[in-house]
Parts: structure tokens; C-alpha cells; sequence
């Protein structure tokens, strides 16, 4: 055999590998095709593959391997069971750019679908190996790392440890400053879902000064970038009123505002959620927020939006107005009580219906006149009407129940509780029945007005225990009127007087 035929053979002998490789990575793009992949054994083939002496063949391999894991766990998990992690983890730092960005891709891969195969990429020193990419000169092989990064950290708070105990927060913090686009957010998204699990880990990222870089960045053209921009000072803002405290501090808002006329969908909700992590801490942070007119932009977004991405807004207002009357009543001059009876109309979740109740009820609860702004909203009926529908989920039931007893205490306006007579139950009618007794001893325009208008007559049909506290308010309502009208009004008084002309004998 010539030496020209054996240069042949080996040569054959590659191509075949390459294209081998390459429809395997050409089919594993398609997730139809990763059961077949799966039978036929490819992740046993791959694998050798994987140290093959041609570069270009490792890293097609890599990449195969990328998205047949990335298709599907059961992948994922064989390509721990066939040890080819620590493999990938110590080629990381050795090999070309192209084989490394692969390799972080199968790293990626494997993490995103469970704590527990992250948790395997983390035995394998993987996250070491890949801070270490972090440090490279390309940006492809930074972005691919901090990905992969990213894919590990958001499960738990452990392996968020594990990627910050490794050193990639400072890394991933430079990485900000870099000029590649898609570098910046995927960096912007690691560093949101290392801080998302507790206090600590959201601190870590702040004292690299996190927030001053991301600060800058809200105003970016670029759509994605806001979102994980204003994702991560969502993730840091929640956890305590100091970490909330620094990004009010970073000057982030008013002019976070503006970003709430963005075309995109998820940029103003992920301002809003920020808002609403904001407020919920203390009266001081929420009227920082109602100062920068952010009761009015919300309640503005509200009725330009539909569905979940409402909630935030939504909570947000109940968040303000539980914190006291002043901002309650601030919520309420911002009409934001008729925009909350419209996405109670218009909602058809539960969760959001709940979230809406919770909300009223937070501005209801303070004085009088808070509950009126939510009475002649007729929003006391649409609620007891959620509380009593027996297809209601159980949250949204309870909060119903919550809200209306809360509101109801407060409420002195009779037109809105007099409708509460016919509809509701025992036991919220006990909480409107009070309300009247408080109200008819000091009002005799209401006094007439609740005889006339039938609801004298319909508190004399209730049936209540005796010595129960809603017969105790029957009778305190009764004692504000002469006793022939309340006789008048009593079930069967008609047939008593019909006896006495029966029995009544002209002179």
C-alpha cells in the first residue's frame, strides 16, 4: 500500500467524522428528531468524538452535544452518566475560542434544567472553568460562560453561592462595561438571577457596585437590555428596604418613568415589578415613588395593558395605599380606584381578580371617606359577588371576604351598603347591619330614606339568631324609629291588621 493511499484512508477516515458530527448537530437542531438521536445511541458515539485530533471536529461535536442536552433532560442527564463533564470543564481552559464557546453551550445545556445536573456541573469544577472564560478577550466566549453561569445560578440559592464563591460577580460586573450588546444582557440577566434567592447574595452583587452600572443603562435602545437592566434592580430592590434604598439612591427614577411608553410589553412590566418592590418596603419609599408621579403612570399603564403583565401594576397601588391614609387617599385622587373596578370588570384569572381585591381592600380600610371612594365605584357588591361564587378559587374567596369586612367597618355611605341587605350573607351581613346602627341614631334624612327606600322592611325579614350579634344591630336599627313603623314593615303585620278588620264590629 503507497503512502498516497494511506493519506487517503486517513483522509476519508475525517471527512467521514466531520460529516458524522455535522448532521448530527444539523439534526440535533430539531426536536423531532431527538428521540430517534436518542435510540440509535448518538450521546456513546459523540463522546470520543469529543477528543478527536482535528479541532474542528471536537467542536462540532461539542455543539451536537449542546443541542441534543438542550432538547431534552433525559440528554442532559446521559451526558453526566457518561463523565463527559469533567472532560468539557478542563478542555475549557486549554482549547480555541470556537471549542470553548461549544463547550460553555453544553455546560448551559445540562444546568438549565434541574438544581441536580447543575449541581453535577458544579462537581465537575465546571464553574470554576467557566469564570475562567469570563476573563477571555472574546466576547462570544465571555457571553457563552456568563450563560451557562446564569443557567446554574437561578435554581437555588446554594448554587448562586457557588457561582459567586468561584468569583464571577466582579467579572460578570466588567462585563457590563463591554461594548458587545448581547454581552451586556446576558450579564445583566446572570447577575438578576444570582440576586434573586436572599439578601446576601443580592448584597454580594451591590457591593461590586452593580447598581451605578446598570443605573446607566436603563435609557439603552436596546430592548432586551432593559429588561434585564430593570429585571436585575427588581431581584436587588426586593429583598430589604437598604438594598431598595440603593437603587432610589442610584437616581433611577423619575427617569425610569419615560420607559413606561416603551413599545415593548415586558420593559414596562419589569418597571413596574421594580416599583412595586420599591414601595412595598416602607411610607418613605412609596412616597418617593408618588413623588416622581408614579401613582399616576401606573394607573395610566394599567389601562393600556391586559392580563398578567397588570399584576405588578396592580399590587403595586395596594402596596402604596396600605402603608397610610395620606397615600391611600394620594391613590385614590390619582382615580386609581376606577381603574382597579375596570380590571376587576375585565380580568378573567382568579389570581388577578385576587391581586384586585387585595388591592381595594388596602385602600379601603382607613377612614370613611376611603371606603366611599370604594363604595360608589360599586366595587362592594362586584367583590361580594366573587366572595359568594362558588367558582371562585379559594384565595380569591378568602380575599373577597377580607377586603369586604375591612372596607365595610370603615363605610358610612348608606346607598352603597343598603344593596349588601339583600345579597349578602350572615355573616358579612352582620358588618353592614353594624354600620347602619351606627349611622341612623345621628342622621334623619338616612333614617327616612332607608324607610322609604325598603330598607327598614328588608331588615325586619332577616332571619338572625337570637342574641347574635348581627339580631343585636337588627334591633339597635329598629330602636331608631317609632315602633308602629317598624311594626308596619314586620313580616305579617299586613294579615294582623286584615284579622283585626275581621273581627272589628261597626258601632
Amino acid at each position: 500500500m503507497s503512502q498516497r493511499h494511506v493519506v487517503q484512508v486517513f483522509e476519508q477516515y475525517q471527512k467521514a467524522r466531520m460529516q458524522f458530527v455535522q448532521t448530527v448537530a444539523d439534526l440535533a437542531n430539531r426536536p423531532q428528531n431527538i428521540e430517534l438521536l436518542q435510540n440509535a445511541g448518538v450521546m456513546s458515539l459523540l463522546r470520543p468524538l469529543m477528543l478527536d485530533v482535528v479541532p474542528s471536529i471536537q467542536h462540532t461535536a461539542a455543539l451536537a452535544l449542546g443541542r441534543l442536552a438542550d432538547n431534552s433532560e433525559d440528554l442532559a442527564e446521559a451526558v453526566v452518566k457518561e463523565d463527559i463533564l469533567p472532560q468539557l470543564a478542563h478542555s475549557l481552559a486549554s482549547q480555541n475560542r470556537f471549542y470553548k464557546k461549544a463547550a460553555a453551550f453544553v455546560l448551559r445545556a445540562v444546568a438549565k434544567h434541574s438544581p441536580e445536573l447543575s449541581q453535577a456541573v458544579v462537581a465537575c469544577r465546571g464553574v470554576d472553568a467557566l469564570v475562567l472564560c469570563l476573563e477571555e478577550f472574546d466576547p462570544g466566549v465571555k457571553e457563552a460562560a456568563a450563560w451557562a453561569l446564569g443557567n446554574i445560578a437561578r435554581h437555588n440559592a446554594a448554587l448562586s453561592q457557588s457561582v459567586v464563591d468561584a468569583g464571577a460577580v466582579p467579572l460578570l460586573v466588567l462585563s457590563l462595561l463591554e461594548p458587545e450588546m448581547a454581552l451586556k444582557r446576558i450579564a445583566a440577566s446572570t447577575l438578576s438571577d444570582i440576586s434573586k434567592h436572599t439578601p446576601e447574595l443580592a448584597q454580594t452583587v451591590v457591593d461590586t457596585g452593580a447598581i451605578a452600572h446598570l443605573a446607566q443603562m436603563i435609557l439603552s435602545p436596546d430592548t432586551k437590555l432593559k429588561r434585564q437592566v430593570f429585571a436585575a434592580l427588581t431581584q436587588i430592590s426586593k429583598h430589604s428596604v437598604s438594598l431598595a434604598e440603593m437603587v432610589i439612591e442610584a437616581e433611577i427614577f423619575p427617569a425610569a418613568m419615560s420607559c413606561l411608553r416603551d413599545p415593548d410589553e415586558y420593559v414596562k412590566k419589569n418597571v413596574v415589578t421594580l416599583m412595586r418592590e420599591v414601595v412595598k418596603h416602607t411610607p418613605e419609599l412609596a412616597q418617593v415613588i408618588v413623588n416622581c408621579g408614579g401613582l399616576e403612570a401606573v394607573i395610566d399603564y394599567l389601562g393600556n395593558c391586559h392580563g398578567n403583565v397588570r399584576l405588578p401594576g396592580i399590587m403595586m397601588l395596594g402596596y402604596v395605599a396600605a402603608h397610610s391614609e395620606s397615600l391611600a387617599m394620594a391613590v385614590i385622587v390619582s382615580k386609581g380606584v376606577p381603574q382597579l373596578a375596570l380590571c376587576l370588570s375585565e380580568e378573567s384569572e382568579d389570581h388577578i381578580k385576587a391581586a384586585t381585591v387585595w388591592s381595594v381592600g388596602q385602600i379601603g380600610h382607613h377612614t370613611p371617606e376611603h371606603a366611599k371612594a370604594v363604595a360608589t365605584a360599586n366595587l362592594l357588591l362586584k367583590i361580594l359577588e366573587l366572595y359568594m361564587n362558588a367558582s371562585s378559587s379559594e384565595d380569591l374567596q378568602t380575599k373577597s371576604k377580607k377586603a369586604l369586612k375591612s372596607v365595610l367597618q370603615k363605610c358610612t355611605y348608606l346607598p352603597s351598603l343598603e344593596p349588601l341587605l339583600y345579597e349578602a350573607p350572615s355573616n358579612i351581613l352582620k358588618h353592614v347591619a353594624c354600620q347602619f346602627s351606627k349611622v341612623l341614631p345621628h342622621d334623619s334624612k338616612a333614617r327616612r330614606l332607608f324607610v322609604t327606600s325598603g330598607g327598614l322592611k328588608k331588615v325586619q325579614e332577616i332571619e338572625a339568631e337570637p342574641g347574635s350579634p348581627l339580631q343585636e344591630y337588627i334591633n339597635a336599627i329598629n330602636g331608631c324609629f317609632p315602633e308602629e313603623i317598624v311594626r308596619y314593615y314586620s313580616p305579617g303585620y299586613s294579615e294582623a291588621l286584615l284579622e283585626r278588620l275581621d273581627d272589628y264590629q261597626p258601632a
